[in-house]
């Protein structure tokens, strides 16, 4: 995806101009799902569905919050996702809030060059799918090093004691 029309402009107006662009398309998307909704309840499918379609809501509005903003992290799932929450009928707060940071999330992403880097590291797979795979597990393998060394910190500074700091007396 290009916007050439950012080219060469400040970032923060990059990063606000790529917020509005996903927050108005999944805004669309949303309100789209929500009348496929509403057209279906109108139907003698809706009827046959019964019970079974208000499960489905209350699934949707207990667990799609995060399926919202995670979506934002996806190449071709962010539509069905958006889509799908409207059509089951997401709370619209519920959905605001999963949404409004998965925005910024991809803005971020987009404006930071992160499909830059998904790129060289596709361009990688294919060349070496074994060296690909190998740096992508060295990256996830330094995340969690850095995430738990973080937890320890923490758990240290806040006096609670961790399993590795106790000793057996």
């Amino acid at each position: 995806m290009e916007y050439g029309f950012l080219e060469g402009r400040p970032m923060w107006l990059v990063y606000a101009a790529l917020f509005v662009i996903a927050f108005a398309r999944t805004q669309a998307t949303y309100w789209i799902g929500r009348s496929v909704d509403a057209g279906v309840r109108r139907t003698r499918y809706a009827e046959r569905l019964g019970d079974r379609l208000e499960r489905a809501h209350r699934l949707i509005n207990r667990f799609g919050p995060p399926a919202v903003t995670l979506s934002y992290m996806t190449v071709g799932v962010q539509t069905a996702v958006h889509l799908a929450a409207g059509a089951m009928r997401m709370h619209f707060a519920r959905y605001l809030a999963a949404m409004l940071p998965g925005c910024a999330l991809w803005a971020a992403i987009y404006s930071l060059g992160g499909m830059a880097v998904l790129a060289v590291w596709w361009n990688m797979f294919l060349d070496s799918p074994a060296l690909a795979t190998t740096v992508a597990a060295l990256v996830a393998a330094v995340l969690v090093g850095a995430l738990l060394v973080r937890r320890r910190a923490a758990a240290r500074t806040s006096g609670a004691s961790s399993p590795e700091d106790t000793v057996a007396t």
